[in-house]
């Protein structure tokens, strides 16, 4: 499908700028220009454009509206794509916010732990279309941004003995819950299964595990293991452009100290440089487990591992192409999920980052 051109037509009465995201803000700085009601209309009567520009653009940045709250953010979302879910499958604890049934904390785990590149819920059999970020509490400076990439360059990017290794491997998504009532804080393990599936009924924790392809066992102690195999990219429903797309680096268990490494190199702060050691430590403690113990990990669709050189290729695609734009107070960010990812850059102090889906 040929995309119409992302310029915006004469009649959206926004300025528009800028490639990834593609920033969208108001020509005068009156309260009728920064009306959230008035944006969404703009946006239902453009919807067309607002559609195609979002597609080819991987996300937009909605910037210099005011956005008070989550029931602006969800009206603006909706605007966008009515059809929001509240079930979340993810590995982020989250927290439900007030008021909404469809917003929620964008993650609750520590302000020093980077949350890398990963496509919302990637390892579902049907991943959410959009996802829909608007920050509340802007964090410092430098600081607790929500970096992007677009998933398709990095697809194109990848060394090509790297993507035929993934393609004809596919990929193998480990991930250990904790048992209920388990410390949500521990590193080494992730939140408990009930928080996730919102029960603490076996059965029907496992019939909806294997409605999205997570095949469940239990371990002992009374956690909850999911296993599931998919290929490592998607074609993109309306387009067909081809991203890579799934949480290899994500889970993979070297993946935290790769992280830290990579921003010690972009902010070389001395807490950052104390967490990347902090990270090698807990790399080489989870690395002593067996494979399928790890809290998290990721394999070949057979099981055996993928070759660190070929995680570090993908990793290395994926910074290259990641995109990081400060968060400004009220700030609203729409994300095309079939082929831009998101993440977190740690933080200290005051943040708030909400989030939403459909």
């Amino acid at each position: 499908m040929t995309l119409a051109s992302s310029s915006a037509p004469d009649s959206f009465p926004y300025s528009v700028r800028g490639d990834l995201p593609l920033v969208v803000e108001p020509r005068g700085d009156d309260a009728a220009s920064r009306s959230v009601a008035r944006l969404r209309q703009a946006l239902k009567e453009h919807e067309a454009w607002v559609g195609d520009a979002l597609a080819r653009h991987g996300a937009m940045l909605f910037r210099g509206f005011d956005v008070a709250g989550a029931d602006d953010f969800e009206q603006l979302a909706r605007a966008i794509d009515d059809e929001l879910k509240n079930e979340y499958l993810g590995t982020s604890p989250r927290d439900a916010v007030a008021g909404s049934s469809f917003v929620f904390s964008a993650s609750e785990l520590p302000d020093y732990y980077p949350i890398p590149q990963h496509c919302e819920m990637s390892f579902c059999a049907t991943p959410p279309r959009h996802v829909f970020f608007s920050c509340l509490v802007e964090p410092a400076a430098g600081s607790g941004e929500t970096p992007l990439c677009d998933f398709r360059a990095v697809w194109r990017d990848l060394d090509p003995g790297v993507r035929e290794r993934f393609v004809a491997g596919g990929i193998r998504h480990v991930r250990n819950y904790a048992p209920p009532g388990s410390d949500a804080n521990d590193p080494m393990q992730l939140k408990g299964w009930d928080e996730m599936f919102q029960t603490a009924d076996r059965e029907a924790v496992e019939r909806r595990a294997r409605e999205e392809g997570f095949e469940p066992s239990w371990t002992e102690g009374g956690g909850l293991r999911l296993v599931s195999t998919q290929p490592v990219y998607r074609d993109h429903p309306t387009t067909g452009e081809r991203a890579w797309h799934n949480h290899a680096t994500t889970f993979h268990v070297g993946t935290a100290f790769a992280e830290y490494r990579r921003i010690v190199a972009l902010r070389p702060t001395e807490r950052n440089r104390n967490l990347a050691a902090f990270a090698e430590k807990l790399d080489e403690r989870a690395r002593s487990r067996p494979s399928d113990e790890r809290a998290m990990h990721t394999t070949y669709a057979d099981g055996s591992e993928i070759p660190d050189a070929d995680m570090e290729a993908v990793r290395d695609a994926v910074w290259r192409h990641m995109v990081v734009t400060p968060w400004k107070r009220g700030d609203v960010v729409a994300i095309d999920n079939a082929v831009v990812s998101h993440g977190r850059l740690p933080y200290e102090g005051p943040r708030q980052v909400v989030v939403c889906w459909a």
